[in-house]
């Protein structure tokens, strides 16, 4: 990897941390690539908040602010897609993100959030964030905005092998228990692929770790 290779900035989802982003992060650094992996506070502030003043903050503080100089990449999961959907809306100079990878992002909202959203243990466990990422017209993912064009290339990886049975019948369709393949995808990406895996181990396995570098290397994943 080039000296002067793009930094890659890691967002995780929804009530996780850094650590669920760790085994993804070392793999990037032994290719040589410089890792920021963030944790940020995803159940306590608005992710309207978190893209407007804490990810930029952030950039700044690890030097990774985009430029027409300095571009950069990012890989998320879940939520962090959103995330990155709200911040990068906030940006003038989007042709600074090179690229993108996606893993598992509700792009379309949750049928999950849908149907359990009222339950009490479900707003304890996800927080301020958790009830908005429903698939209505008044949730979260269908008030962010298209991805931009021109923009970066974004690849996304969807799970199709659920963990919880039960989850998966909410869910509905083809999906990772939690997001439906279909609801990953967004108008405008460049590549899209699934794999056999759950919503929450997509990001620690072997086989989608090796696609986020093939994408990251040529903007497509490898069949």
């Amino acid at each position: 990897m080039p000296a002067d290779s793009p930094p890659v900035v890691l967002l995780h989802g929804l009530g996780l941390g850094g650590w669920a982003m760790a085994r993804l992060a070392a793999s990037l650094r032994r290719r040589g690539h410089r890792v920021i992996n963030l944790s940020y506070p995803s159940q306590t502030v608005p992710l309207e908040v978190l893209a407007q003043d804490w990810l930029p903050d952030q950039l700044r503080r690890h030097h990774a602010t985009p430029s027409p100089r300095a571009r950069i990449n990012f890989v998320t999961h879940s939520m962090g897609g959103l995330l990155l959907r709200a911040w990068l809306d906030l940006q003038p100079a989007l042709l600074a993100v090179h690229r993108v990878v996606m893993i598992a992002p509700p792009n379309h909202g949750s049928r999950l959030v849908d149907r359990t959203r009222h339950w009490p243990l479900f707003s304890l466990a996800t927080g301020v964030n958790g009830k908005r990422l429903g698939t209505g017209p008044d949730q979260l993912p269908a008030q962010l905005p298209a991805w931009p064009h021109p923009g970066p290339e974004l690849g996304i990886i969807a799970g199709n092998v659920p963990f919880n049975p039960y989850f998966a019948h909410l869910t509905g369709g083809p999906g990772d228990g939690k997001v439906t393949v279909e609801s990953t995808k967004l108008v405008g990406m460049t590549d899209h692929l699934i794999l056999p895996h759950s919503h929450t181990l997509l990001q620690y396995r072997a086989e989608p770790i090796r696609q986020v570098h093939a994408f990251l290397a040529d903007g497509r994943f490898k069949r």
